[in-house]
């Protein structure tokens, strides 16, 4: 355990001003409140604390932090008083430890409603004061750091919060250098064997090519002195989740990944970081589309840094950062930066962000949602994502996160402009509103007067701005043929499984979901945002669909008009479960499309013609077609074992059409006939497993879509 000489050290080191007699009494007061209390480990509890306060310290933060830290659970785990601690430490440090302490209790991998809830209440413990989120994420890495001493069970629970909640936390507030740390405790407890995987596989790696770190970061330098540009350069391998998400990401193996490295250069100057980036770009290949410049377009949490990719020795792709040291002092700190302290003083870093300001930024996209399902996805949209740049046609900056759309662009600039929308043009070329917008690209909205929100947009739009103003307009326009239809999906549902949906079964069912009233569940339904299996649990918990009843496919499809016929999309092959659409054909019925088909494109200015459809809930019979791509090993028995493994999943094949005959390697496509979209990802998962199968993917085929567009002509 840390000695409090040694802990009023560390503070010293940044902060020769340091109250060291308020620090001292507080390290007594811990040891005191904690005697006889220990770890798992079996060391002595305060142990912990102490901890705590040392890694805050590296961020070099204030008196009361570190003093919040070192107090932090005795309200919550001894016979301190807030009372008590505040006489002691001030008001100050009392409202930051119960801060801390009513985080604690907070279970935010709960069930989906007190999840939510708590979530509101750890944003609201943020608003308050940063700081009591900045000592829990300190103590949440401290206990992963220990985690060993823990149950199994406990590892793997708090190892999966960790991943979903507390490491992109730390990475949106800015500390990356914590949710990576994060990100590998809790990876190492939850897939330790990929992990030891990679870990051997650098090893090898640096046995086969030598210290390419240390090579790169000296032609680094050397290509910088030619430049007269004074900088310092750091280099690294990657950590193992960090590869491994890119693994997943990319589909790729180790050994075809080329960015494992990254380099950062620290300049003097914002001038010197573009020189610095201009001598690089003239020794190495810059690689397209890798550019980021977030000098002259921050994040949000005030990260300031130019990203770019280039073509290194043995033509292997390197990350590289450049910044100047005070941009790094508020890329390693993040948020934090506010309060951090240099030379006895608080740091007057201008790149540091004002905490109150990220946190309104941060909550005002999803202040306004009541519902928890809306609530927790706008936080997990809002919270986790990384960022992309957009222009608008007058030049000005739109600030969207990563894989959003045309829909949430214009919702970004005023909801008037989102819900009139009709299309979009991305750097003067018209494009559909699901295209995912890329960094630098200039936008245009398309708008009409009398234009109102569609119900598949909400399967477009990413933001939980953009969702929230879809749903909010959506429950305000054409609410009568919502719940018309959602009328016809509720009896659907009930009837499947042998009840019929009264008004007063239905009245129930909104009670049960917390809705006002039966024409808001049925609004509800119908546009979408409920489905009839869900209404189906509330009021029968305990009713299972017989699976053995399935659905006849004449009445798979509900939306449909009485005697009206539909077919499948041969380009795009929906499959039940998939969000659909219908096409309608005069004297031909009706086509469905799955709702990311590009065939649509085509019929964006012909609305009418559009049908709102729902595939039904129940369980269908295996007579869907399906594509699948796939590349195999050429070799004896693996073609057999692959019809084997779909065969096991209950899948069968309709039709085999081999695309390319390589001496090592077979491409083909593998038709076959599933139940619904869940049948497909079970059929893909099993062939992915397999170590003959080098590739698969589901095929949509181009030359379907012009059979239909010259049948569409005739």
């Amino acid at each position: 355990m840390i000695a409090p000489d040694d802990l009023i050290a560390l503070v010293r080191n940044y902060n020769p001003k340091t109250n060291d007699t308020l620090i001292r009494a507080a390290y007594d007061y811990g040891l005191e409140m904690h005697a006889g209390q220990f770890r798992h480990s079996g060391e002595p509890y305060f142990s912990h604390p102490v901890a705590v306060a040392a890694i805050l310290t590296e961020q070099r933060l204030d008196d009361a932090t570190i003093i919040t830290a070192l107090l932090h659970d005795t309200i919550e785990d001894t016979k301190a008083s807030y009372s008590e601690v505040a006489d002691l430490f001030g008001n100050e440090v009392a409202i930051l430890v119960d801060g801390v302490t009513k985080l604690t209790n907070l279970q935010l991998s709960s069930t989906e409603t007190k999840q939510a809830e708590n979530f509101r209440k750890l944003f609201f413990a943020m608003s308050k004061d940063l700081r009591v989120i900045l000592v829990k994420l300190a103590d949440r890495l401290h206990n992963m750091r220990t985690i060993k001493s823990m149950r199994a069970d406990k590892q793997v629970q708090k190892s999966r919060e960790t991943m979903d909640i507390y490491a992109p936390l730390a990475g949106r507030m800015g500390m990356q250098w914590m949710r990576e740390e994060l990100e590998d405790l809790a990876f190492r407890v939850l897939n330790p064997e990929g992990r030891a995987s990679i870990i051997r596989r650098f090893i090898t790696l640096q046995r086969e090519t030598g210290d390419v770190i240390h090579r790169i970061t000296g032609d680094m330098r050397t290509e910088l002195d030619k430049a007269n540009v004074p900088a310092e350069v750091f280099g690294r391998a990657k950590k193992p989740y960090s590869i491994w998400r890119k693994m997943q990401e990319k589909e790729q193996g180790f050994s075809r990944l080329s960015d494992i490295y990254g380099f950062r250069v620290i300049t003097e100057s914002e001038e010197d970081c573009y020189r610095a980036m201009g001598a690089i770009h003239q020794r190495w290949r810059a690689v397209p589309g890798r550019f980021k410049d977030y000098i002259s377009q921050p994040k949000t949490n005030g990260y300031r840094s130019i990203h770019t990719t280039v073509s290194g020795r043995d033509g292997k792709r390197v990350e590289v950062q450049i910044r100047t040291g005070q941009m790094h002092d508020v890329a390693e700190t993040g948020v934090a930066a506010h309060w951090s302290y240099r030379d006895g003083v608080r740091a007057n870093n201008p790149f540091a962000v004002d905490p109150a300001k990220w946190i309104s930024s941060l909550t005002e996209q999803f202040d306004a949602e009541e519902d928890h399902e809306d609530f927790l996805e706008a936080v997990k949209l809002e919270m986790y994502s990384d960022q992309v740049f957009c222009f608008t046609p007058k030049g000005d900056v739109v600030k969207l996160p990563r894989g959003a759309t045309p829909i949430d662009y214009a919702y970004a600039i005023h909801t008037r402009i989102g819900s009139g929308c009709v299309g979009a043009k991305v750097d003067g070329l018209r494009v559909p509103l699901w295209t995912r917008l890329k960094n630098g690209q200039s936008v245009e909205i398309i708008t009409a007067e009398g234009q109102i929100p569609q119900a598949t947009w909400l399967e477009i739009a990413t933001t939980g701005k953009a969702k929230s103003a879809i749903r909010r307009a959506l429950r305000e326009v054409d609410r009568d043929r919502f719940i018309k239809l959602g009328h016809e999906l509720a009896r659907s549902a009930f009837e499947h499984v042998g009840k019929k949906a009264t008004d007063k079964v239905l009245e129930t069912a909104a009670r049960h979901l917390r809705l006002d009233d039966r024409e808001t569940l049925l609004a509800r339904l119908g546009s979408a945002e409920l489905n009839g299996h869900s209404v189906v649990q509330a009021v029968y918990p305990d009713l299972v669909p017989d699976v053995s009843d399935q659905i006849d496919k004449r009445r798979a499809v509900i939306g449909l008009d009485v005697g009206q016929n539909f077919d499948r999309a041969p380009c795009c092959q929906p499959l039940p479960g998939e969000r659909i659409v219908g096409i309608t054909f005069r004297g031909k019925g009706v086509v469905i499309h799955a709702i990311d088909c590009d065939r649509l494109t085509e019929y964006e200015d012909q609305p009418n013609r559009w049908l709102d459809l729902h595939w039904h809930s129940g369980s269908h019979p295996p007579i869907y077609t399906a594509t699948l791509d796939l590349t195999i090993s050429n070799d004896a028995g693996v073609l057999g074992r692959i019809c084997t493994l779909i065969g096991e999943q209950k899948a069968n094949i309709s039709n085999l059409e081999f695309l390319d005959r390589k001496p090592d390697f077979y491409r083909l496509l593998i038709y076959v006939e599933l139940r619904d979209v869940e049948h497909l990802h079970s059929v893909m998962l099993a062939l992915e497993a397999e170590s003959h199968v080098a590739a698969i993917e589901r095929f949509r085929d181009p030359a379907a879509v012009q059979a239909v567009a010259e049948q569409d002509k005739k």
